[in-house]
């Protein structure tokens, strides 16, 4: 890689491990899933249904890639608009019956904490320091699926008092909590990611949400 392209390491982070590409694209696929699924659901062409699931996918990731100074990796890595592009066919040629908003709920549970704990282990080996590296995370879990509502014509998620970001907030935060405690990367992703399903999993089963602001009553 040229020097200039380089990322500069904090002592806490070291390059991506092994396992993370494997966390991106799980995200990815899942998040490409729910914005193919907004246009399939309105009736819209395989044009529209592909092009949801692109930037639903990589929105998040496009995102923070352009905050920390990395190159956008969607750009550089077939494999992630690939995928998109897959996913979006393969809902194209299946019956709606398929998908069902309560078994893609689950899903993106698990994109979730997976997406929020890779973008924050690439923020980290990109020398960003730990708060806003969790921050990071977060954007990369949550801003395209906000894209996609506001294309869809849909209530933002950040709009909805359903523990959404919460639960990529507290994958983020967790991995870099621990990280800099000195655990071991792999069990760090693994606790992290768990953390935000399970936290997501409680939310979607017993319908919890954050308190609304009172002020106005």
């Amino acid at each position: 890689m040229p020097a200039t392209f380089a990322p500069s390491l904090s002592p806490a982070a070291a390059l991506l491990p092994a396992f993370a590409p494997w966390f991106d694209l799980a995200g990815l696929g899942v998040f490409a899933a729910s914005g193919a699924l907004a246009a399939a659901k309105r009736g819209q062409t395989i044009v529209t249904l592909s092009f949801f699931a692109l930037i639903t996918g990589v929105g998040g990731g496009t995102v923070r890639d352009l905050l920390i100074g990395a190159r956008v990796f969607w750009v550089q890595d077939a494999r992630a608009a690939a995928t998109c592009l897959l996913v979006a066919l393969v809902i194209w040629i299946t019956p709606q019956r398929w998908w069902s908003d309560r078994a893609l709920a689950w899903f993106d549970a698990i994109g979730l904490g997976a997406y929020a704990v890779y973008g924050a282990a690439k923020a980290l080996t990109y020398g960003v320091p730990p708060v806003p590296a969790a921050v990071m995370g977060v954007i990369t879990a949550c801003v395209g699926g906000i894209i996609r509502d506001v294309l869809a014509g849909e209530p933002s998620i950040l709009m909805r008092p359903e523990l959404y970001v919460t639960a990529a907030a507290l994958s983020a935060a967790s991995y870099v909590a621990l990280v800099e405690l000195g655990t071991v990367r792999l069990v760090a992703a693994v606790i992290a990611a768990a953390l935000g399903f399970g936290l997501r999993a409680i939310a979607i089963h017993y319908r919890l949400a954050l308190p609304a602001y009172r002020g106005l009553r």
